[in-house]
């Protein structure tokens, strides 16, 4: 079967998609700070590095088949899903039964963790077979507000549809908008920053509670766990995406606006119409389609319309043709079609008999037309909508009384993904310790560092005290000479210190106190500070939600930016002047991590640095509590000179241990203020 419509055909030469030039884009292009058009140019051309060839280095099936494992855990690890979750008793509890006709719902809620609440709406035949096993449809709801009812509600028609073609539907609330409500907004609205450091994103919620469905699924007796589908609109077409892509028990994907291209969501901000669920943390630096082709070879619909602003229709054509492509290389183009109407965001006629149809087809063997696509739908009017089923009556938790006390879910984002905690190295084991560590932030943190940071390039001079530098393309931080501190008669030491988005012209007390005879003072304002700030919208967080999609974050970069002017410092000078780094605050925490990875940096002044990246003004490091915290990081610092300015010295005993362990105590130096 081929569905296609005539505004979605393609043209396929030679394995190359002929598509329309440009791309749409979700609204205007900042333009009110001075650094808005550099990071945009430096976000498009890190996306462009993005998109080799989806299935990497696969040239072949058998390359696929390899490669595959290593790409699967890599999947899970972006959706905070690595190492798997332990599969925990499912607890399900059927709390209400209505039949309709040619139908029976069953209120359902199960805990895919301890206290995790999944709440839906299971529809089935009204007459099952004793030791009749029918396929199931996993159906994963879109952003439809439907309060205190649950967003499953909004969505009754399809389970209705499926129950009455003999099928299990089991059509799950999400975690945002079920009957006990979470965010999705983190930081996209919320100010939850941390989740970055944390590589918490609600995508990997929705996936884990879709795979736990599953379990439950194949767990009855009335489903055959070799015919499972998968399907849902716009939130829920990217958990079709999420759950079919980590389960390979999913035999069918249907994903209905589910998913656009990196082009799309950064170059032309469409990640602007999104909010966090759409997204898992790109560490790994995917080709975004790679997420799709996971679920090759089996079949899998790519559903859209042709006038959706957040799923645009030049992202619709490369994801197709990336995915024809993979499929073709797999030998199994027959698995894979691509559906495009007439329209807006929403469900229509053709769109669900498309949907009916491919489902139909390959959980049972069923190609002919669907012809009643259009019965019992919720239907809006003058009056309002209007439902087959009275919401209401398909709560799971009919009373607010009734929500379990244990619900974890309105804080789950604090539970989800296990903080590391490594222990203090202890005598004689530092090397290993702080290698094993390194090794881990190398590649789940900073993996788009390369092996070293060369040295910023002068761009041109601002003054006689000031110069521009090229830290990366795109990429222009001014450095400054400092004027308040007199200029040292012999140069000592070289005192690189770090402006914040609060520093003034005034050095602080703790900075005037930290300088030594001998030391010549620079100031470096990494980028997105002062001049070369770019807006700051919340939301939708343009630039920083982006960064993570390209498997880093601006603090990352600014790591880059401190390591590039310490080594043009270090080249203007004396090799044997050593260069120390100072900040404050979030600042200092970029300058321990600076003087982690660069040799060239030969030790650290920090005043006052927030003890953990939870600490709403910490730096923002992709995935970095799921190896260590700030105090483990500047353990890793010894032999390194440190001078700590710090009023609970009891956040730092793992950096005092570790400096202990190597046999070098008196290098760390915690001053009370």
């Amino acid at each position: 079967m081929r569905l296609t419509c005539i505004a979605a055909t393609l043209f396929l030469t030679n394995c190359v998609w002929i598509v329309p030039a440009g791309g749409q884009a979700f609204g205007r292009a900042d333009r009110g700070e001075p650094g808005d058009w550099t990071i945009q140019i430096y976000l498009a051309n890190a996306t462009k590095k993005t998109n080799e060839f989806v299935l990497g280095d696969c040239h072949s099936a058998a390359d696929w088949q390899r490669q595959r494992p290593r790409y699967h855990e890599e999947y899970l690890y972006m959706l905070g899903l690595w190492p798997l979750p332990p599969k925990t008793p499912l607890e399900v509890k059927v709390t209400g039964t209505l039949a309709g006709q040619g139908y029976v719902v069953e209120m359902i809620h199960y805990q895919s963790r301890p206290g995790l609440y999944v709440t839906g709406n299971l529809y089935r035949p009204p007459e099952i077979k004793s030791g009749q096993r029918l396929p199931a449809v996993l159906y994963v709801c879109g952003h439809s507000g439907m309060g205190r009812n649950g967003n499953k509600t909004a969505y009754q028609s399809h389970g209705i549809w499926f129950a009455r073609h003999g099928y299990i539907c089991l059509t799950l609330d999400t975690l945002q908008l079920g009957e006990i409500a979470s965010i999705h907004h983190g930081t996209y609205r919320e100010g939850r920053w941390w989740w970055h450091s944390r590589g918490y994103t609600p995508a990997g919620v929705e996936c884990w509670n879709g795979v736990r469905g599953i379990d439950y699924l194949v767990s009855r007796p009335d489903v055959d766990p070799q015919r499972i589908a998968v399907t849902g609109i716009s939130g829920g077409g990217a958990a079709t995406f999420w759950i079919a892509a980590a389960d390979e028990r999913v035999k069918v994907a249907v994903p209905v606006s589910g998913m656009a291209d990196l082009e799309s969501y950064v170059t032309n901000r469409v990640i602007n119409g999104h909010c966090d669920c759409m997204f898992l943390y790109n560490t790994f630096q995917w080709p975004w389609t790679r997420i799709a082709a996971l679920v090759a070879p089996r079949a899998l619909l790519f559903v859209n319309s042709n006038q959706d602003a957040i799923f645009p229709m030049d992202a619709n054509y490369r994801v197709a043709a990336r995915l024809t492509i993979a499929y073709r290389l797999l030998g199994k183009r027959e698995m894979f079609d691509s559906f495009v109407s007439i329209g807006g965001h929403a469900y229509r006629k053709d769109i669900r008999q498309a949907v009916f149809r491919f489902i139909n087809q390959h959980l049972k063997n069923d190609p002919a037309e669907v012809t009643d696509s259009e019965v019992d739908l919720v239907e809006s009017g003058p009056s309002g909508k209007r439902f087959p089923i009275s919401p209401e009556r398909l709560r799971v938790f009919p009373k607010d009384s009734d929500i379990p006390a244990d619900q974890l879910n309105t804080r789950i984002d604090e539970h989800f993904v296990p903080i590391a905690r490594p222990d203090p190295p202890k005598p004689g084991q530092f090397e290993p310790w702080r290698s094993r560590l390194q090794q881990e932030l190398r590649r789940v943190v900073f993996r788009c560092f390369p092996e070293r940071i060369p040295p910023g390039r002068p761009w041109h001079r601002v003054g006689q005290d000031e110069v521009r530098l090229e830290t990366e393309p795109e990429i222009e931080i001014p450095l400054r000479r400092a004027g308040e501190f007199e200029q040292p008669a012999e140069l000592k030491r070289i005192l690189l210190v770090i402006e914040g988005p609060k520093s003034t012209d005034a050095p602080g007390s703790w900075l005037k106190q930290a300088v030594r005879p001998g030391d010549q003072v620079y100031y470096c304002a990494p980028r997105g500070i002062g001049p070369t700030r770019w807006t700051r919208k919340n939301p939708p967080n343009y630039v920083e939600r982006c960064h993570v999609l390209l498997g880093r974050t601006v603090d990352t970069g600014r790591v880059w930016d401190v390591i590039a002017a310490a080594r043009y410092l270090k080249k203007q000078h004396s090799a044997s002047v050593p260069v120390h780094v100072a900040g404050e605050g979030a600042t200092a925490v970029l300058a321990a991590y600076a003087a982690l990875w660069e040799p060239d940096i030969d030790g650290a002044v920090l005043y006052r640095p927030p003890h953990t990246h939870m600490d709403p003004d910490a730096p923002q490091l992709l995935n970095v509590l799921r190896v260590c915290d700030i105090p483990d990081a500047l353990g890793m610092l010894a032999p390194k000179p440190i001078t700590l300015f710090a009023d609970q010295s009891e956040h730092w005993q793992r950096t005092s241990a570790a400096y202990a362990a190597l046999g070098k105590p008196e290098a760390l130096t915690i001053a009370r203020q």
